[in-house]
C-alpha cells in the first residue's frame, strides 16, 4: 500500500514537472542544487548530463577548482560531442582549501565569466556549475555574482549547482535541494577507475 502511494506521488511530481511552462508555452528550466559532505554531488550532476545527452539535449559542464583531466567525465567529451562539453578552471595540483590564493580567485572569476558567455551564445539545455558552492565558501566568488548569472539563464535551460557548503542564498534560489550525507565508507580511500573518477 505504501509503495503504491509513493508511486502515485512520483507520478504526480513527474506530471507537475513536465507541465511547468512559461506564459509563452515553452518549457521553463529548474535549478537543482547538490550539497553536503558526502560523496556523489558531481556524480549526480553527471547522471543528469548523461540523461540529457541521451535525449540529444545540449549539456555544458563548467568545473570550478578542478584541473585533473584523467576523469571519465572529461575523457568522454569527444565521444559525446556535439551534445556534451566540459571545461575546467582549476590550478594544477592538489592544494587544499587553506592554500588557495589570487590565482585560484582569477580562475574562478574566469569560469563565471565563461558561464555567462555560454548561456548567452550556446543556450544549453543543461548547465552544470560543478563545485561553485565550494568556490563561494572559499571566497573566490561573491554569491551576488552567481545569483546575477542565474538571472541571465535562458528559460529553456536547467541548471545544476554542486559542492559542499552551499550558501543559504543559493539554497533559497534553487527549486530542488539535495543534501548528500556520508553514512558509511571504508577506512581506506577507494579510487576505482570509472567509479570515483
Amino acid at each position: 500500500m505504501e509503495t503504491e502511494k509513493k508511486g502515485e506521488c512520483y507520478s504526480k511530481v513527474l506530471k507537475i514537472s513536465s507541465d511547468k511552462k512559461s506564459k509563452e508555452g515553452t518549457y521553463t528550466g529548474h535549478i537543482y542544487l547538490y550539497t553536503g559532505t558526502g560523496g556523489g554531488k558531481t556524480t549526480n550532476a553527471l547522471g543528469l548530463a548523461l540523461r540529457s545527452v541521451g535525449h540529444k539535449r545540449k549539456v555544458v559542464i563548467i568545473q570550478f577548482l578542478k584541473w585533473w583531466k584523467n576523469t571519465g567525465e572529461y575523457k568522454i567529451r569527444k565521444l559525446l560531442a556535439p551534445y556534451y562539453e566540459i571545461y575546467q578552471f582549476g590550478r594544477k595540483g592538489w592544494h587544499g582549501l587553506s592554500n588557495l590564493g589570487e590565482e585560484d580567485k582569477k580562475l574562478a572569476q574566469k569560469a563565471l565569466k565563461f558561464a555567462e558567455k555560454v548561456v548567452k551564445e550556446k543556450k544549453p539545455h543543461l548547465l552544470v556549475l560543478d563545485e561553485v558552492n565550494l568556490a563561494l565558501h572559499c571566497k573566490l566568488l561573491d554569491v551576488k555574482e552567481v545569483l546575477a548569472l542565474l538571472d541571465k539563464i535562458p528559460k529553456r535551460t536547467d541548471v545544476v549547482i554542486t559542492g559542499r557548503f552551499a550558501p543559504k542564498e543559493l539554497i533559497d534560489r534553487a527549486d530542488f535541494v539535495n543534501e548528500i550525507i556520508d553514512v558509511k565508507h571504508p577506512r581506506e580511500m577507494v579510487t576505482t577507475k570509472g567509479i570515483q573518477y
